[in-house]
């Protein structure tokens, strides 16, 4: 796999220059289609098992907690019919999506099979007791462990049919909805949605603005600012098809969002031990500041931890910093991709559309929808479909029925999914290509990091730190 050069190259034949969306012509002509409708199969699939009193779980397997080599061995003896189950499931569902899109299974069932073993050991690795304590969430630990493989090994070329970048992690998009019922948004209530919508909107524009002074195209621009705004690399990659921002861009973006998230789980919970937060407020500001949600999660973990060591030097429930992040990041920001995708998508069209010779597109409301990245219709629809089945429980009820039942089996699946792709990310990347990404992205990511931090902080630990407070406090 020596030809692979850019983050995204496995996701298909298009070359540098080729927009990062794929092709289009129906409900089955294309990877966002096919995202949508495997995504919307697994949810469905749980849905059902669950309005009749059963659950997914049995193929939703992950590997048990363990301190010993030997606990681990003895949980995939107890479990490995369910790994095979889980494998051959997803070898299925991405192989005949692929294989509809004219790619021979032949080179991807191989791969693949290959790629979900790294995973298997991979989510073995972020089971450890300890892991939290290292900071290895699976999916970082999946970007590493490809990064070091395929900077250090020769790979085959015909490996590469397995790492569909792009195709996992639409479909861990697609997943991510139906994890995120809109109920949550009552639920967190006015403070959490307006403190999300405010960091949201305003490390966009900081991002956007400081590129285009700095001469990065609006396209590019945008792609950088919303992959700081929102969730990283599901966010690059959905902007970019809406936007048709050309692949080494996305690939570029992606780049910044896993360096600065990797420095997020050190920098955050060591500058709010400094700062005195308690747990409720730091896992906030981790919720406004962090770039991913495994690298969030890592790093409200990580402070959680500390506070649990601390001896109750640090005030708050332990719980309590996963909890606030979980509203901020996972609830609050990550509901932006569709805004984002469909608003970027009419500026696309409608703006930046012959701009470079003076003359303004006009396009129809089709030219919009055909650019519209399918697979953030999968995640709204699938958010959609859980808000129908939840919407007549408490929020306790929500916790102890339906998140276990319904929600739990498709945070795994999810998990798979993010894993799978972290691991192509890695195993698709030579680190020389990095210089590539030039002073001036970095420069304008830097800035809305700048930003994104100080704002997270005011709003967290000043403006609404009462609300904040209040969380993982006696009720």
């Amino acid at each position: 796999m020596s030809d692979v050069h850019a983050l995204s190259a496995p996701s298909g034949a298009a070359t540098d220059a080729a927009p990062a969306t794929v092709r289009t012509g129906g409900p089955f002509a294309s990877e966002d289609a096919w995202s949508v409708w495997l995504g919307l199969a697994l949810v469905l699939a749980a849905w059902a098992l669950f309005t009749s009193g059963h659950s997914l779980q049995w193929l939703a397997v992950a590997p048990a907690k363990w301190s010993s080599p030997a606990q681990w061995l003895a949980d995939l003896q107890a479990h490995w019919l369910g790994y095979v189950a889980l494998f051959a499931t997803f070898a299925a569902l991405f192989g005949i999506g692929l294989s509809a899109l004219g790619h021979r299974l032949s080179h991807f069932l191989p791969s693949f099979a290959i790629l979900f073993v790294a995973a298997l050991l991979v989510f073995g690795a972020g089971a450890w007791v300890q892991a939290s304590r290292y900071n290895l969430e699976p999916p970082l630990v999946a970007l590493l462990l490809g990064l070091l493989v395929s900077n250090l090994l020769p790979l085959p070329a015909w490996f590469a049919a397995g790492l569909r970048v792009e195709f996992y992690i639409k479909v861990g998009i697609v997943l991510l909805g139906a994890t995120l019922p809109l109920t949550l948004l009552a639920w967190a209530g006015p403070v959490a949605v307006a403190q999300a919508s405010i960091v949201s909107l305003l490390t966009f524009g900081v991002i956007f603005l400081a590129g285009r002074r700095l001469g990065l195209e609006p396209r590019f621009a945008a792609v950088l600012g919303v992959g700081g705004a929102v969730c990283g690399v599901s966010a690059a990659i959905a902007i970019a098809g809406a936007v048709r921002a050309r692949r080494e861009q996305a690939s570029m973006a992606i780049t910044l969002v896993i360096l600065w998230a990797i420095v997020m789980i050190f920098v955050l919970p060591f500058a709010a031990r400094s700062l005195g937060l308690s747990t409720a407020v730091a896992g906030a500001w981790i919720g406004t500041s962090e770039f991913a949600d495994a690298a969030g999660v890592a790093a409200a973990q990580a402070y959680g931890d500390l506070a649990r060591q601390a001896g109750g030097s640090i005030a708050g429930a332990p719980d309590a910093a996963v909890q606030t992040f979980t509203l901020m990041k996972v609830v609050g920001r990550d509901v932006w991709i569709g805004i984002w995708a469909f608003v970027l998508a009419w500026v696309a069209a409608t703006r930046w559309e012959g701009a470079a010779d003076g003359v303004r597109a006009k396009v129809s409301a089709g030219e919009i929808w055909k650019r519209f990245p399918k697979f953030v219709l999968g995640f709204v629809l699938a958010s959609a479909l859980v808000t129908l089945v939840t919407s007549h429980y408490a929020l306790d009820e929500y916790r102890k029925v339906v998140v276990p039942g319904l929600v739990a089996p498709i945070v795994t699946l999810r998990t798979w999914a993010f894993i799978l792709c972290f691991l192509s990310i890695g195993l698709s990347t030579r680190l020389r290509t990095l210089g590539a990404v030039g002073w001036k992205p970095l420069l304008a990511f830097a800035v809305g990091v700048a930003v994104n931090v100080v704002i997270g902080y005011l709003l967290s630990a000043h403006v609404f730190a009462g609300y904040w407070e209040s969380f993982g406090q006696p009720r």
